[in-house]
């Protein structure tokens, strides 16, 4: 039977349907049961637009194994839903009706109910249904869950009044947040991680009558309503209806003001009452109670007076709405006194409990509606990669955080929130943001201004959505291309890293903190202390990773001079807060091994704290204290006691909080550590402004995806590209020429913008708004011939010239290691579109990856070879350098090696003989010094004289020039006794040793 047919008629359905299903369960006067899934056969393994069954996962392996089953003591008919999981991540399955047909109309039932063979593993299993929306999969999704804890068949009956609105994930915007069960798309079953498993289901249908009191509900228009003393809070009260239908019924709400920590009618004047929607009355209707608050001369803690609602013929809110009166009169609040003597006093007056709320971080989807943020004293909350409102909307972001602070203003002292996102090129979970090239790109920039304008425009876009805090900029030194969080990088070279540390006062402002109130700043963080881009391959003990959260292993002095020296730059700049790695440190000599950052006291507390003068506070990384060893007391005491004084507990945090109070009374933490921590974070939110403004200010939200800060994101992409080769001045194109375009990277704004783009991982594909290089070279190049083929299947035949975009799809962290589903080859898809387009006319290949690609076997076949990094959402600057409006100018921030067997290989190295050195950049459209060793020797004494004065401006110029030169006689004749001292210059450069620069240019020179 076609299901539009089952479900149009229950009564022909009471006839068909076997006697033991039809009359299940049914009370008198209710409608025969319809039926959804009787897994016979009729529905189909399939998905949209079709009608069927499908599974789907986390990862490649999370989607479960389904089969039909003949079951002798299948519950109904002679076949069960059967299958197998093996779930790290997520997985589950979804029955999708048809998205060419109508949507179900389930509103005369009482709920849904099915068949569930239980293992009595103790676990809950989500079930959601669709409501409203195009299709099943741009629905809204209700949600509720059932626990396995029993064995055989068992009926799970599932009223519709027990489902709610899914907080934490929403495939499209919030169509209207109301349970309309008129138009229904289908159903879905998340089945439980960490247990292996397999399960089984059956007969899934609609049963019983719908009631007013299950098809009604009252609300309230928020759950805190904060007022000054003496103001009077005005409680909306609403009642709806599923599907908007009039009430066919009264209903009534009786409230009462009592209990709370407010005194009655020295606090405020008590009220109690009832108010009455007679049958009839419109969805939607709202009445209005008033509470009003009494003044009195006392400085006073906020104070609560809960509204308690008694309901009848409709379902009750799902909390108590609470009246706050606002703190006052308390030295705390006083913005004219200092932010140390403010501090001081709000601990003073801290329970120990209140002082391990703001020590804990929660992941936003964790809270849901928000009620543990009071109930916890919570200080902070973060949006994880991908974590984002529905819709995905400044808008949106504004609401939901804007939800949250007003649930801080329901304790005691009204903390505010601090919320945090991973904005790391540009607020990059925003659909529509301003997504900037990745932190490899603006390191191959070599512009520290831009990197601070990039930050800049950063800091606006993130806080005109409510965020005031960002984890960023990653300040990890890339020792080795192998490890997948490299492009979070600005290079091998400390000395480029602390020359790009300019984007924190992009970021935060004046390294004073004086600027981080502003609306346009945001506090920064520095990540991840310290060595994450040193570990070694093979080292990581975490999943199938290679590199990323392993062992780095250093001398000393190795760790000083390249690990360290970027967080005592960041330090100086005033950076407010620190992140430490996931990774472990082995210093060589101290008898110490290989110990997890997050429990390293002795570089927490020793050399950033003490030695390095940081006064911000360091957050943990994401659940990152589960990797130390030791159950869960240990790994709070470890990390608290190491120096961390905020810890990432994404899921976790109620327990965390619990065993933090419990390590401090048992004298395992002590008072004055606690009270450190707690200080340093109160400074933060002192500094940015919470207090005095809690919610967002979203007078800057015009300017998100605006043209003004994609300038910026163009030119940064435009200056990020290298020019690594040229042959013939094959670049800039003109555009006269006649162009063939291929390649996997051409036409994919998800693979040029990477990983860490609207989701963790990011994606291929059209994720956000922005421009494809191929869309940026069309509009480079109007009217030009400009033919495009991805796989280069197209006649190659009668074009001047053919450009071939390449690379890497989108990945973040340790996802993208090397040897974790990864390596440095092009794919054979994008092997064979250079071959057949280079092999066809003079071509361009462009590299669109975050990290060095080995491409040297197909150097001779290529004119011009362009690293293009992950430029971003601006395709367009990457069609200025190409079409010359803009001179390539970067240059490469990483070396380019030959081959993986030769990684790590870096700047200084004994052994040094890459496919391009650090440093390496050919430039167009600008003139190249003549007059070989002659003028380098006269470019080194102007050097000299510039390092002498203080000229750094000169210094850099004349040491550019010399490069030039020197690159131009080098050509494609790359050796060992060419590179080492070529890169070693870059790096004398960048540490302002101007004369010594150009004296190992003309070394290279020589040596060519």
């Amino acid at each position: 039977m076609r299901r539009t047919a089952l479900l149009a008629s229950a009564a022909l359905l009471a006839t068909l349907l076997p006697l033991g299903a039809a009359g299940v369960a049914s009370g008198a006067g209710d409608p025969a049961p319809v039926p959804i899934d009787r897994f016979e056969g009729e529905v189909p393994f399939a998905s949209q637009p079709a009608e069927g069954i499908f599974t789907w996962g986390g990862d490649a392996d999370d989607p479960p194994t389904l089969q039909l089953t003949g079951r002798a003591d299948a519950p109904e008919g002679d076949k069960v839903l059967t299958g197998t999981y093996d779930i790290s991540g997520y997985g589950g399955f979804t029955h999708d009706f048809a998205a060419d047909r109508p949507a179900h109309d389930w509103s005369a039932h009482q709920g849904i109910r099915f068949w569930w063979e239980g293992r009595d593993n103790g676990k809950k299993i989500a079930f959601e249904i669709k409501d409203g929306g195009a299709h099943g999969e741009a629905s809204e999704l209700w949600t509720t869950s059932f626990t396995d804890d029993f064995t055989g068949w068992k009926q799970i009956e599932i009223p519709f009044a027990d489902f709610t609105y899914r907080t934490d994930y929403q495939p499209v915007g919030g169509i209207d947040h109301v349970l309309g069960l008129t138009q229904m798309w289908g159903y879905a079953v998340t089945l439980p991680t960490g247990v292996k498993g397999g399960f089984a289901m059956d007969d899934v249908e609609l049963y019983g009558r719908a009631d007013q009191s299950q098809r009604a509900f009252v609300t309230t228009d928020s759950a805190v309503y904060p007022v000054t003393e003496g103001g009077t809070a005005q409680v909306k009260v609403s009642v709806a209806t599923t599907g908007s239908a009039p009430l066919d019924e009264p209903v009534t709400v009786g409230y009462e003001t009592a209990g709370g920590s407010a005194g009655s009618g020295s606090d405020y004047t008590p009220v109690k009452g009832t108010l009455v929607f007679p049958a009839g009355t419109a969805s939607g209707s709202t009445r209005t109670i008033k509470v009003a608050t009494l003044k009195d001369k006392a400085a006073e803690p906020a104070e609560t007076i809960p509204l308690k609602l008694t309901v009848t013929g409709a379902k009750a809110p799902e909390e108590t709405p609470q009246v706050v009166i606002d703190a006052h009169g308390l030295p705390y609040l006083d913005s004219k006194l200092s932010v140390r003597k403010r501090v001081a006093d709000l601990l003073s007056r801290m329970s120990l409990e209140e002082k391990a709320g703001q020590m804990t971080q929660a992941e936003r989807s964790a809270v849901a509606s928000g009620g543990d943020i009071a109930a916890y004293a919570l200080g902070s909350l973060l949006s994880g990669g991908g974590s984002t409102p529905t819709p995905n909307t400044p808008e949106a972001w504004a609401k939901m955080i804007d939800s949250f602070q007003l649930r801080a203003q329901a304790t005691r002292f009204q903390i505010p929130l601090i919320y945090g996102v991973d904005a790391v090129h540009g607020h990059n979970n925003l659909a529509g943001a301003t997504v900037m090239p990745h932190n490899i790109g603006i390191g191959a920039t070599r512009n520290p201004q831009l990197a601070e304008e990039t930050g800049a425009v950063t800091a606006i876009e993130v806080r005109a959505t409510g965020v005031p805090w960002d984890f960023a900029p990653c300040l990890c030194v890339t020792r080795d291309e192998r490890w997948g969080r490299s492009y979070e990088s600005f290079g091998e070279d400390p000395a480029l890293v602390r020359s790009m540390e300019t984007v924190i006062q992009g970021l935060q402002g004046r390294a004073d903190g004086r600027d981080l109130s502003r609306n346009d700043k945001v506090l920064g963080t520095a990540k991840h202390f310290v060595g994450d881009g040193g570990t070694a391959y093979g080292s990581s003990t975490t999943g199938s990773y290679t590199t990323d959260q392993g062992v780095t292993k250093v001398t000393r002095q190795e760790l000083e001079a390249v690990h360290l020296a970027p967080y005592q730059t960041a330090v100086d700049r005033g950076i407010g807060s620190v992140m430490p790695s996931y990774s472990s440190l082995d210093i060589i000599g101290d008898g110490q091994g290989p110990v997890k950052m997050h429990a390293r006291a002795d570089m927490l507390n020793g050399v950033l704290k003490d030695r390095m003068g940081f006064e911000g506070f360091v957050i943990s990384d994401w659940a990152a204290i589960d990797q130390l060893p030791g159950g869960t007391a240990a790994q709070v005491r470890a990390s608290i006691n190491a120096g961390l004084d905020m810890i990432m507990v994404p899921y976790e945090y109620q327990g965390f909080r619990t065993t933090l109070i419990d390590e401090v009374k048992a004298g395992r933490i002590s008072q004055k550590r606690i009270d450190d921590a707690v200080s340093r974070i109160l400074t933060q939110k002192f500094k940015l402004g919470l207090f005095e403004r809690p919610y967002t200010d979203t007078r800057n939200a015009s300017k998100i995806g605006s043209t003004a800060h994609r300038a910026v994101a163009r030119q940064a992409a435009a200056e990020s590209q290298v020019l690594l080769k040229n042959a013939h001045d094959l670049l800039p194109l003109t555009k006269k020429q006649k162009v063939y375009v291929a390649g996997s990277n051409a036409d994919d704004l998800g693979n040029q913008t990477g990983g860490w783009t609207i989701t963790w991982q990011g994606e291929s594909g059209t994720h956000t708004q922005g421009t494809t290089i191929l869309q940026g070279m069309r509009k480079a190049a109007p009217g030009a011939t400009i033919t495009y083929s991805k796989d280069a299947s197209a006649p190659v035949s009668g074009y001047d010239v053919g450009v071939v975009v390449v690379g890497e799809t989108p990945y973040a962290e340790g996802v993208g290691d090397v040897g974790n589903g990864h390596d440095l080859q092009l794919s054979a898809a994008d092997k064979a579109a250079v071959d057949k387009v280079c092999g066809a006319m003079k071509c361009a290949v462009l590299i669109v990856s975050g990290r060095p690609q080995l491409v040297g076997d197909r150097l001779g076949a290529v004119d011009a070879l362009v690293a293009s990094w992950l430029p971003g959402t601006e395709g367009d600057g990457v069609a200025d350098v190409l079409y010359g409006k803009r001179p390539f100018t970067g240059q490469l921030p990483v070396t380019w090696p030959k081959s993986e067997a030769q990684l790590p290989i870096n700047v200084g190295d004994a052994s040094y003989d890459p496919q391009f050195p650090y440093g390496w950049g050919l430039t167009t459209l600008t003139p190249v010094p003549k007059g070989g060793t002659a003028t380098l020797k006269v470019l080194g004494l102007a050097a000299a004289v510039a390092e002498k004065t203080g000229s750094a401006r000169t210094g850099r110029e004349i040491v550019t020039q010399a490069r030039l030169l020197v690159q131009q006689k080098i050509g494609s004749g790359i050796t060992a006794s060419v590179s080492g001292p070529f890169a070693d210059a870059d790096h004398l450069l960048l540490t302002g040793k101007y004369a010594a620069a150009v004296a190992k240019l003309t070394e290279a020179y020589k040596a060519a």
